[in-house]
């Protein structure tokens, strides 16, 4: 658990907890958060023996690392536009990063990841995203998720061929259109929101949303508990539900400075 209090209008707080669930012999999940640059990660791995674990940390890590680099330069400087393109540049050199192991690597072909990055600038999140890991927001009570999934169950209710509550309980729920490491171009979805004192940001997992319905995360998004027994709690639920996937939350709260 970290606080930062700096020149910016809000201040963040972060918590991050990740768990194997109660099925999968490891954990292909990773999370992460940079402090001072307010960033915050989680990548869900897929592919071989290992080979997801790796794809994951390798996100996390690439990203998150030369991010907060490029935001520690530029500092309260920068333009929302520039983290943007940062961003971009950022997972698309992850991207190529993964597809070089994969292919280079026989224990690691066909491996790959979500992604999720939070970046907070003063009252602003830009926020990117590739696959189903998603982010919600807590604002007043109301919970909303801010992404969406890039998967095939997303793409069927989009065209009207399913209802959210069809595709909820499909056995369809685990196929992603698009991913990092897969290919020579990312397509991520880069959006920016602004943010207000009081809001909760969860970055989770599948094995969070698949376990458990967006009215029970509300239910315990506004428990008035800590943050980090919040993250725990999530966890529990899911694996309490079954945890028939690894479990990862990371938790950003927002207060004024």
């Amino acid at each position: 658990m970290v606080r930062l209090t700096g020149p910016s209008a809000l201040r963040y707080e972060f918590c991050a907890v990740t768990d194997r669930g109660q099925v999968r012999a490891n954990n292909e999940d990773s999370v992460a958060f940079h402090v001072p640059a307010r960033l915050a990660l989680l990548a869900d791995g897929m592919g071989g023996y290992n080979a997801g674990e790796v794809a994951a940390a390798m996100a996390t890590s690439l990203v998150g690392d030369e991010l907060a680099l490029w935001l520690a330069q530029w500092g309260e400087d920068a333009a929302l536009s520039g983290v943007r393109r940062a961003l971009a540049a950022c997972i698309d050199s992850a991207n190529r990063a993964i597809l070089d192991a994969s292919l280079s690597n026989a224990a690691y072909a066909g491996m790959g990841t979500t992604l999720v990055v939070a970046a907070f600038h003063d009252t602003h999140l830009t926020l990117a995203h590739i696959g189903d890991s998603r982010c919600y927001r807590l604002r007043g009570g109301v919970l909303q998720q801010i992404t969406k999934d890039h998967s095939w169950l997303q793409e069927q209710i989009d065209a009207g061929f399913m209802t959210p509550q069809q595709a909820a309980v499909s056995g369809c729920r685990n196929l992603v259109t698009r991913a990092l490491g897969v290919d020579v171009i990312a397509e991520p979805d880069i959006n920016e929101f602004a943010v207000r004192p009081g809001d909760l940001f969860i970055l989770c997992s599948d094995g969070l949303t698949d376990m458990v319905n967006d009215e029970d995360l509300a239910s315990v998004a506004r428990m008035p508990i800590a943050l980090e027994d919040k993250a725990q709690q999530m966890v529990s639920l899911a694996n309490a539900l079954g945890g028939r996937d690894n479990v990862s939350v990371v938790l950003v709260q927002s207060a004024a400075a």
